[in-house]
């Protein structure tokens, strides 16, 4: 059976995609210099958040996804990142291709959650290969990828803030459930909001507005000479 191996060489934004995307290099490497007609690759990306150290801030706004930074020890477990197929076209021995990863600014999505937290430094990933392989020099034979192969990866944060920035330039996304979005289009309707922002702010300044005394009864006064205790 041929051995195969993975490495992730580079990352960088899609500038060109519809949506947010990650574009991967990767390198694969056929033992012995064999021949590969075609590699039907499945990729699983996971984040190792435990191998990377936090700042103070980061740490409070990852305090969602794995609770007080004391507990970190035991809740700091992987987060699933993406899992995309891949067609590596033939080559012999070893070569160079691009695996494409649509993303999401969707803050519902723990990966997401946890890349916004971060303000620098790198992003420790997890790359697990499976699939098929369709080798041979003289014929033609079906072999399978083994589950145990894998490459580690460091992403930088620049990478994953350039593409964000591509598609939601200084912006926020999040999701909502159609009756909340009923009652929000209402809401800015009756006080004819010009923008969703306006509309947000018009809600966070209600929530932030001081509260009036409650009057005194004016028949009370009028009757006793005394106003409410």
């Amino acid at each position: 059976m041929t051995e195969f191996s993975f490495a992730c060489t580079g990352v960088r934004a899609d500038r060109f995609a519809a949506g947010p995307t990650l574009v991967f290099r990767l390198r694969v490497t056929a033992a012995d210099g064999a021949r590969v007609h075609a590699l039907a690759l499945r990729c699983q990306i996971r984040i190792e958040p435990a191998r990377r150290g936090y700042e103070p801030a980061e740490a409070d706004g990852l305090a969602d996804l794995f609770g007080e930074r004391s507990r970190w020890g035991s809740t700091l477990q992987p987060v699933q990142f993406a899992q995309v197929p891949l067609m590596v076209p033939s080559f012999t021995g070893e070569t160079e291709t691009d695996l494409v990863v649509p993303c999401t600014y969707d803050m519902d999505i723990a990966a997401t959650r946890y890349l916004a937290a971060l303000d620098g430094g790198e992003v420790p990933l997890l790359m697990l290969f499976s699939g098929t392989a369709f080798t041979g020099a003289g014929g033609f034979r079906v072999e399978p990828v083994p589950w145990d192969r894998e490459a580690t990866f460091r992403m930088p944060v620049s990478a994953w803030r350039e593409m964000v920035e591509q598609h939601f330039p200084g912006c926020g996304w999040i999701r909502l459930p159609r009756d909340t979005m009923d009652a929000l289009l209402a809401y800015r309707s009756r006080r004819a909001l010009p923008s969703w922002e306006a509309t947000v702010r018009a809600l966070l300044d209600e929530e932030t507005a001081p509260v009036e005394a409650p009057r005194a009864d004016p028949y009370l006064t009028l009757t006793t000479g005394r106003t409410d205790p």
